[in-house]
C-alpha cells in the first residue's frame, strides 16, 4: 500500500500579503447583468414614452404618467434587488399561504374594489391602486410549481394534472368574473407552462387542447345562439372584430385601426414632434394597452426594433436561466415567467397591429401602471434569484472539486 504523503501547512500570512477581503453583497454580485440591462432598459424607454406622447394628456401636470412611472420602476428595481438576494427556494414552503392570497385577494376585489370602464379589477390604497391580479400572476407560478413538488408523488399523474389544472383555472376564472380576460388569460398560459416544464404527458396536453376548443366553440357560437352569452358584448366583440376590423370601424375595431394607422404612419425614423394619432389623441390608451403604437409613430420602426430586441434580450435569458436552475422548482418558475413574458408581447403587438384581438393585455414594463410594473420586477427578481443560486451552486461545486484532489499516491 502506497504511504500518504502529508500535505504541507501553509505558513503564517506575511504582513505584505493583503487579506482577502470578504465580498460586499456576494449574491448581488452573481446578477444577470443581461437581464438586469433589458429589464432596466426597458422601464427607461418607457418614461421617456410617456414624457413625450402624454403632456398633454392631463391638465396642468404635462409630466404625470412620466413621473410616476419612474417612481414605479426605481420602487420596482428595489424590490427586484432585494428578492434577488432571497433564496428562491423558500417560496416552495410558503405554497398553501400564496395560493390562499391569490384566491383571497382577487376575492377582495368584488368587495372593497372600484369599477372602472364596467371592470371591478383595483382597489384604491392609500398612494397607490392595487390590481392584486397582476401579483397573482408571478405568486401563481411559485404556489403551483411548489404543488408540483409536493404532488410528485402522492397521486397518479392523471390525477396530479387535473388538480394541478384545477388549482390554476380557479383563480383565472375569478379573474375573468371581474371581468378581466386577458389576465384570466395570462394565468391559464402559466399554468400550462409550468405543467409543461414540469413534465406532463404530451396526451394529456392534447386533452386540454380538445377540451379548450369545445369551449371556445361554446363560448362564441352555443351560448350565444341559446340566449345565455358567457362574455359580455364588448369582450365577444373584442375577439372576433379584428378577423374584419374594416367591417366596423367606427366601433369596435376603431382602436385596432387606429393603433395601426399610427405603426404605419411612423416610417423608419418615427414622425417626433408630428405624431398625431397620439398628440391628437385618436390613438386610444396610448399609455398603457397602445403603448407600442405610440413607440411606433413617435420613433418609427428603429425605435419598435429596439423595443422587441429588448423584448428578445429579456425573454432570452428568461429561458437561459430556466436551464440553469439548480432544482425543477426552479426550472418551473423560470419557464413560467418566460411564458408569461412572451404570451403578453406576443398578445399586445400583435393587437396593436391588429392581427390579435384586443384583450386588454399590457405591455411588460412599457404600459403604465404601477401593480405591473412591480409585479413584473418581482418576477425578475426571482429570475434573478435562481441564476443566482445556480451560479453560487456551481462555484460551490468546483470548489470541492478542487479540494478533493488527489492527496495520496
Amino acid at each position: 500500500m502506497s504511504p500518504t504523503i502529508a500535505q504541507p501547512r501553509p505558513g503564517p500570512r506575511s504582513f505584505d500579503e493583503p487579506r482577502s477581503q470578504p465580498e460586499a453583497h456576494p449574491r448581488l454580485a452573481h446578477l444577470d447583468p443581461l437581464l438586469l440591462i433589458a429589464s432596466i432598459g426597458l422601464i427607461a424607454f418607457s418614461v421617456l414614452t410617456l414624457a413625450l406622447t402624454t403632456r398633454g394628456d392631463v391638465a396642468g401636470d404635462p409630466y404625470y404618467y412620466a413621473v410616476r412611472q419612474a417612481i414605479y420602476g426605481v420602487i420596482g428595481i428595489a424590490l427586484m434587488l432585494a428578492i434577488a438576494r432571497m433564496d428562491y427556494s423558500r417560496f416552495r414552503e410558503l405554497r398553501v399561504g400564496l395560493y390562499t392570497f391569490i384566491i383571497a385577494s382577487i376575492a377582495a376585489v368584488f368587495v372593497l374594489g372600484n369599477a372602472t370602464r364596467g371592470s371591478n379589477r383595483w382597489i384604491e390604497l392609500p398612494f397607490f391602486t392595487f390590481q392584486p391580479s397582476e401579483l397573482a400572476k408571478l405568486l401563481l407560478m411559485l404556489a403551483l410549481a411548489g404543488f408540483v413538488i409536493d404532488r410528485v408523488r402522492r397521486t397518479s399523474e392523471g390525477q396530479r394534472t387535473a388538480r394541478l389544472l384545477l388549482l390554476g383555472l380557479i383563480p383565472a376564472a375569478l379573474v375573468l368574473l371581474q371581468p378581466d380576460l386577458g389576465t384570466a388569460l395570462v394565468l391559464v398560459v402559466v399554468t400550462l407552462a409550468v405543467l409543461f416544464v414540469a413534465g406532463v404527458k404530451w396526451t394529456h396536453f392534447a386533452l386540454l387542447g380538445a377540451i379548450a376548443a369545445v369551449a371556445v366553440a361554446v363560448v362564441l357560437v352555443v351560448a350565444p345562439g341559446l340566449g345565455m352569452p358567457v362574455l359580455h358584448d364588448y369582450q365577444q366583440e373584442r375577439l372576433t372584430s379584428f378577423l374584419n376590423p374594416s367591417d366596423d370601424p367606427g366601433d369596435s375595431s376603431y382602436q385596432s385601426n387606429q393603433a395601426l394607422i399610427a405603426v404605419g404612419a411612423g416610417g423608419k425614423t418615427g414622425r417626433g414632434e408630428e405624431a398625431t394619432q397620439t398628440r391628437n389623441d385618436f390613438l386610444p390608451e396610448h399609455h398603457t394597452d397602445f403603448m407600442f403604437a405610440a413607440v411606433g409613430e413617435r420613433f418609427g420602426f428603429v425605435g419598435a426594433a429596439l423595443l422587441l430586441s429588448l423584448y428578445a434580450l429579456l425573454i432570452w435569458r428568461a429561458l437561459r436561466i430556466m436551464t440553469l436552475s439548480k432544482n425543477l422548482y426552479g426550472s418551473m418558475i423560470a419557464g413560467g415567467i418566460a411564458a408569461m413574458l412572451m404570451f403578453q408581447v406576443f398578445v399586445n403587438v400583435g393587437m396593436n397591429l391588429a392581427i390579435m384581438p384586443v384583450t386588454g393585455i399590457t405591455l411588460p414594463l412599457m404600459s403604465f401602471g404601477g401593480s405591473s410594473a412591480l409585479a413584473t420586477f418581482m418576477a425578475i427578481g426571482v429570475l434573478q434569484s435562481i441564476y443566482v443560486q445556480a451560479q453560487l451552486t456551481s462555484k460551490s461545486g468546483a470548489g470541492r472539486l478542487r479540494r478533493a484532489g488527489p492527496n495520496t499516491l
